[in-house]
């Protein structure tokens, strides 16, 4: 599967952070930036994949800047934002990627599990973006993309601490885009479908299921995680410059 042949030349040279670039959606998402002669700065737990993603792009015109952090944890967050946005010399796109689509049923959730779940996959959204207004401010403004899912959508039964945090990022974009606004700061949702990525095959979705899921689809073929790039690139972009507080579903067309 192949980048998206559009060029953005507003993004060139562009400062851009990304959570969770370092496997599936959100490495898809360095490559695509770097491609664009973005400044890539990218966040992630695992060092191995980080550093894979680094060696394989160390020809692009700026090398990506792999940040190990958990981002759990609110004080790693601050700092590794605040390397990033040094490092890059400013921040103006913001993609929060990172996310952890556990399964367990309603019966066996904890209250661990439970706020673990939202440890990873809400609470981060609201403190790396908090950690990057500074940085947004000083260029003038930027763009905002968080990663939703058409899962909370869809009566899915197996993750209600999952899909419960993808549809509060849904909240949480609209509301920081109407605080936001007023400095020149775009805050947009991007919800996948079924995205194909070796995570998934390995632990969720069998040939069988993803078979089945075209049969939903509009479109037949499956997703890939580049297919989220175009739509990043062009919220990303000054193409979608009056596009705030908004919602774009990628999913093939599923009914």
């Amino acid at each position: 599967m192949r980048l998206p042949s559009a060029i953005f030349k507003d993004l060139e040279n562009a400062g851009v952070l990304i959570t969770g670039g370092g496997s599936g959606i959100g490495a898809a998402l360095v490559e695509g930036f770097a491609a664009q002669g973005a400044k890539v700065a990218f966040i992630d737990i695992d060092e191995t994949a980080g550093d894979a993603v680094v060696d394989a792009l160390s020809g692009a015109t700026h090398k990506p800047l792999f940040l190990h952090a958990d981002l759990t944890d609110i004080a790693a967050i601050r700092a590794a934002v605040t390397a990033a946005g040094e490092a890059l010399g400013g921040i103006r796109v913001l993609i929060n990627n990172a996310a952890w689509d556990d399964r367990r049923d309603i019966d066996d959730i904890t209250e661990e599990y439970w706020q673990k779940s939202q440890d990873i996959n809400l609470r981060p959204v609201m403190f790396v973006t908090q950690a990057v207004l500074p940085f947004m401010r000083a260029v003038g403004g930027g763009s905002i993309i968080n990663f939703s899912s058409i899962a909370y959508l869809m009566n899915l039964p197996d993750f209600p601490a999952y899909v419960t945090a993808k549809a509060g990022i849904i909240g949480l974009t609209k509301g920081l885009a109407g605080r936001l606004g007023r400095e020149n700061i775009r805050v947009n949702a991007l919800l996948p479908g079924m995205v194909l990525t070796e995570r998934q095959k390995k632990l969720w979705v069998s040939d069988a299921d993803a078979t089945a899921h075209l049969t939903r689809q509009a479109l037949k073929f499956s997703l890939v995680a580049e297919d989220m790039v175009g739509p990043c690139l062009f919220l990303a972009s000054d193409c979608s410059r009056a596009m705030t507080a908004q919602s774009m579903i990628v999913d093939g067309g599923v009914a």
